[in-house]
């Protein structure tokens, strides 16, 4: 295929270059009826590609003509058999995976920390998960995938699983053996369906771990947004159809009902666009990210007081491989959390990062970077070390990860089930009905169905405490939850 061409991003040009005259949605026709500093802000071009599926640009809920194209496109630059544009995020694609091969009181084998999209598809599908705990590093304080044991220990329980889901790259971008988990899920005649949400990159360039394609899954969501150069909530779902897992057409009907009918064709041509950068360029973007993140560890590891893991990591089950581009920096010698450090270079160098736990920030280098940008952390990174290093008493690392609560309920009995709120603190023992979550990376720690124990409690309560983001419950305060109703019984 011809990776130049981009026929949504062309199309869309050409039809703003003719100027039709519109009586059609978005309203503001062309920017002419938008706030006119938004208007010049976001520039007289954007506003003209604002368009809605009318017959030149394609549908997305049943393409036939440009975006089929694109779609297409995007299939062989990512190794697919088939490709689905999503412009609700990898979220949306997801729950597409799940929904597509998971019904009521069906089964499916996920990983503990999960991102909060797979249990709404499962409370959606009503399916039950199957859990399975990741590997935690207790030197950095993070989780990273499941192994392939645990997934056979799984299987041989739960034979008549619907699906596995695998998480790879995690978020920190350390990888299990994908390749070995989909042959042994394959040999269960079960499909493996891969959150791929960073992992675009690996696609392109041999040094990185292997994609969900190439290893054989399924189907895998991957966000071209987080580090592909489209735009936010812009992602694609790819299916591999060779081993007769998957139906694409229902693919296809699943995601169109999780997608608005007002499809943003400004997030799809940048899908087109990406694309086309990728299938060209990507082994370069790719090595550029790759140099500057090694540039980044190195010159970290000789900070006083700061550590970024490399290839000296990998070895384990859990880790087979990682995307050296996912640069952790581990600041708990310096006295300091990853929230307070995140917070510092935001008062003080102006820096965003990625996300904070209790141990670590995460920084994302991508093809967006440079040398300037690169050397602005490092530059800040040393102050704070100079700051704190050998002032502050450097905080022990205790990983009080809590075990898998007891599931007494599916998540969707339990979600939808007859409820009452009570003080978070005096819940021991009840059936909670909603997520609470650390975001990002919107990993649960309780899931509607769980019995919540004094531990997850305990442990909850400590994150609230020194200012890490727990979310989920309608208080979001965590003051109060809520659980299930415990019927007195009738004699």
């Amino acid at each position: 295929m011809d990776h130049r061409r981009t026929p949504l991003f062309t199309a869309l040009k050409t039809h703003a270059a003719n100027n039709p005259v519109q009586f059609h949605i978005p309203g503001h026709k062309k920017g002419l009826g938008t706030d006119s500093e938004f208007r010049e802000f976001i520039g007289d071009n954007a506003l003209s590609i604002d368009l809605i599926n009318i017959a030149p640009l394609d549908d997305l809920h049943q393409p036939t003509g440009v975006i089929q194209e694109a779609q297409m496109l995007a299939a062989d630059a990512f190794g697919a058999d088939y490709t689905y544009f999503s412009v609700q995020g990898t979220s949306s694609a997801i729950m597409t995976m799940i929904l597509s091969v998971c019904g009521p009181g069906e089964k499916i084998i996920v990983p503990r920390n999960v991102h909060k999209s797979v249990m709404s598809a499962i409370i959606f599908s009503g399916a039950k998960p199957v859990f399975v705990s990741p590997v935690s590093d207790e030197n950095l304080g993070i989780d990273h995938g499941i192994t392939v044991g645990s997934v056979r220990r799984a299987l041989e329980r739960h034979p008549d699983a619907k699906a596995v889901l695998v998480i790879n790259p995690t978020y920190f971008g350390v990888c299990a053996n994908l390749k070995e988990i989909v042959d042994l899920a394959h040999s269960y005649q079960v499909p493996v369906l891969v959150d791929e949400a960073h992992g675009v990159l690996i696609h392109f360039h041999e040094d990185l771990p292997m994609s969900a394609m190439e290893a054989g899954a399924d189907m895998a969501a991957t966000s071209v947004h987080k580090l592909g150069g489209s735009m936010t909530q812009s992602s694609i779902l790819n299916l591999n159809t060779k081993n007769g897992f998957v139906n694409p057409q229902r693919v296809q009907t699943i995601i169109s009902m999780l997608t608005t009918t007002s499809t943003s064709y400004i997030l799809l041509s940048s899908l087109d666009t990406s694309r086309r950068n990728l299938a060209l360029n990507g082994h370069s973007m790719a090595q550029k990210a790759i140099d500057l993140a090694e540039y980044a560890r190195r010159s970290i590891n000789d900070i006083e007081g700061l550590y970024c893991f490399g290839e000296e990591i990998l070895g384990g089950e859990a880790t087979y491989s990682f995307d050296p581009t996912k640069v952790t920096v581990h600041v708990r010698h310096l006295g300091l959390t990853g929230y307070d450090t995140e917070n510092w270079l935001r008062e003080h160098y102006n820096i965003e990062v990625e996300m904070s736990d209790m141990y670590n920030i995460l920084c994302l280098i991508t093809p967006g970077d440079n040398d300037e940008t690169v050397n602005t952390l490092l530059d800040a990174l040393r102050e704070l070390s100079k700051t704190y290093y050998n002032v502050n008493t450097a905080n022990d690392l205790i990983v009080k990860i809590p075990e898998i609560p007891q599931l007494m309920l599916t998540p969707r009995e339990a979600f939808y089930g007859d409820t009452e709120v009570i003080p978070f603190k005096e819940s021991a023992g009840r059936i909670i009905a909603e997520f609470i979550y650390v975001y990002p990376p919107g990993i649960p720690i309780l899931l509607p169905g769980e019995v919540i124990s004094q531990e997850n409690i305990n442990y909850i309560t400590e994150h609230v405490e020194v200012g890490l983001p727990v979310k989920g419950p309608e208080d979001r305060y965590i003051t109060n939850v809520k659980v299930i109703v415990e019927a007195d019984p009738i004699f």
